[in-house]
């Protein structure tokens, strides 16, 4: 029988394959590309890793670099080749890239060695799209093509330069480089075409849109700039709960847009702040019904991810969160669209919606009221770039504020709006992660998860993993028992290095499983699930395993690092 998947057959052939490929050394392999590499260290991923030569070449040029390989023989024979490497080793393919896509990582440099010929021509413009969509401004996307027979037995189809220079020109990029090689392996009917495909922006008209609506679009009311604000803090702290379509969108819970949609407005409404030149505070806005004055005594910064509302707050939230979802639905989802024409935001609703007795804010709960769909394009560009987007948004709101204020005679003070605009997070409390480790050193030995050495009442720190002052995050996976001497004169503000992240990840895992046991009734584990699945990019469909949550980290420390520029903690000396 004639085997025409490739994933299939390298399963087969790994070990002969994988000794061919170790055969080439890399450096040789991609000299026509090394003066087009990061300069310093960058984000790089590897599409079809193989048995991991390239992928650990980057590692030890000083590199972040995530492989991708989707068949199992082949990923286990590079980790056995390769086991002193930082890569991250996942099972992933084109053109979905599934895994990838939920880390919410870019990069720097993608590189396809020897794959697209491995893709179904009918799914390439797919897979480009895909690709183009991980790449960072300015990054550079290698493929390189095989020329030669075609090879049903591999699932090889035919390649042509002319195909490519067409889908990246046809999404802003452009062919930088493009040489020929002769094949390494000594096949004399093989050669190679090898092509560097440089992005100059975002290359998505993600931005353009963006920037339109902002600063262009006509707007009778804050609604568009509140809509866009809204998915802004979500990309940002909430992005766990995102989930790719499988088309050109990502869903994100219905429930959960509304919920940051009041999280934003009550502060405002409560300074009596006009939303539209009609209207002063609450007046004539179409979600505030009896619900949402109910909740006047509910603090904003309660609204999140983990809470719990019973009795008279859990209805008056539940309808408030139907009523915020219809008006979305009705009138910035509705308005907002393409300059050709056509929704950016379609919505689809939930079906009934019973009163609960309680309200938990979690997942299931939020994507009952049904989903928000956000084009992909778009929502990689929230996440990249919402630290230039979101006081722009800020900005424009505020304006409008001011401007509605005077068109009714009144006067608001620029400063005072912007006060009141700062997203405010949870206060930096980390009295329950104290708590469960002195209760553990009571009964057991504690341990810093950083230096392995023994802890105290006296010398213990409650340390933040992922530094407070650049990413404020509370949760409990976030909280780490350390050793005070590590935390205040060697870690401090800094964001772990993968080296001493990996190295401490038996200790991290043993103290997540020691604090927040996954017994019957835990309130605290469920609290540890629910926020790890909202804030991390966890790829499992089932519930996490510790092991799931700290890959996931894993990943969220190279975003960190690389979307935000964190100094990192390299060497640990005590």
């Amino acid at each position: 029988m004639v085997l025409k998947d490739p994933i299939h057959w390298y399963n087969l052939h790994a070990e002969e394959i994988s000794t061919q490929y170790e055969s080439v050394a890399p450096e040789d392999l991609h000299s026509w590309l090394l003066d087009l590499l990061p300069s310093k260290s960058s984000a790089i991923l590897d599409v079809g890793s193989g048995s991991g030569r390239d992928a650990s070449w980057f590692d030890r040029l000083g590199h972040d670099v995530v492989a991708v390989e989707p068949s199992e023989k082949m990923r286990d024979i590079a980790k056995k080749i390769h086991p002193h490497s930082s890569v991250t080793w996942l099972s992933d393919s084109l053109p979905d890239l599934k895994q990838i896509f939920s880390s919410g990582l870019s990069f720097d440099l993608i590189v396809l060695s020897a794959v697209w010929m491995h893709i179904l021509p009918s799914q390439r413009m797919r897979a480009f799209r895909k690709l183009i969509t991980l790449l960072r401004p300015s990054g550079v996307l290698v493929i390189t093509l095989r020329n030669g027979p075609v090879d049903e037995e591999r699932g090889i189809h035919p390649v042509s330069v002319d195909e490519l220079e067409r889908l990246a020109r046809n999404h802003g990029a452009y062919i930088e480089r493009k040489t020929e090689d002769r094949d390494k392996l000594g096949r004399g009917d093989i050669s190679w075409t090898q092509i560097a495909i440089r992005l100059p922006d975002d290359g998505t008209g993600a931005l353009p849109l963006l920037r339109h609506i902002t600063l262009n679009d006509d707007k009778s009311s804050t609604y568009k700039l509140a809509l866009l604000r809204t998915l802004c803090r979500i990309a940002d702290s909430t992005g766990g709960y995102a989930h790719d379509t499988g088309d050109e969108y990502v869903a994100i819970p219905l429930g959960l847009v509304a919920l940051y949609w009041i999280r934003l407005f009550k502060p405002l409404l409560a300074a009596s702040f006009p939303q539209s030149s009609a209207n002063r505070g609450y007046s004539k806005l179409g979600f505030v019904k009896e619900a949402f004055r109910k909740l006047d005594d509910v603090s904003h910064l309660d609204l999140r991810i983990g809470m719990q509302f019973n009795k008279e707050h859990a209805d008056a939230l539940h309808q408030a969160l139907i009523d915020v979802a219809a008006t979305i639905t009705r009138m910035p989802a509705n308005y907002i669209t393409f300059p050709s024409g056509g929704r950016v935001f379609p919505v689809s609703r939930g079906g009934q919606f019973p009163k609960p007795s309680s309200v938990r804010l979690d997942e299931a709960y939020l994507a009952s009221f049904g989903q928000f769909h956000v084009p992909r394009n778009l929502w990689r560009a929230l996440q990249r770039f919402d630290v230039w987007i979101e006081p722009a948004l800020v900005s424009e709101w505020a304006r409008l504020m001011v401007f509605y204020a005077g068109r009714q005679e009144r006067t608001l003070n620029s400063a005072d709006v912007l006060n009141v605009m700062i997203w405010s997070e949870p206060t930096r409390d980390v009295k329950i992660a104290r708590e469960q480790a002195i209760q553990l050193m009571e009964k057991e030995k504690l341990f810093c998860v950083w230096s392995g050495k023994r802890l105290t009442e006296k010398n213990i720190d409650i340390d933040h993993c992922f530094p407070w002052s650049a990413w404020p995050c509370g949760d409990l996976w976030n909280l780490m028992p350390t050793h005070r001497s590590v935390n205040q004169k060697e870690k401090r503000a800094k964001l772990p290095s993968d080296k001493i992240l990996r190295n401490a990840q038996d200790r991290i895992i043993t103290w997540w499983e020691s604090a927040y046991p996954n017994s019957s009734g835990s309130i605290l584990h469920d609290r540890f699930i629910t926020e790890a699945s909202a804030s991390l990019p966890i790829v499992v469909d089932s519930l996490p395993q510790s092991q799931d949550i700290f890959a996931a980290m894993d990943l969220q420390r190279m975003r960190l690092k690389h979307d935000q520029q964190i100094p990192e903690w390299i060497e640990l000396r005590s």
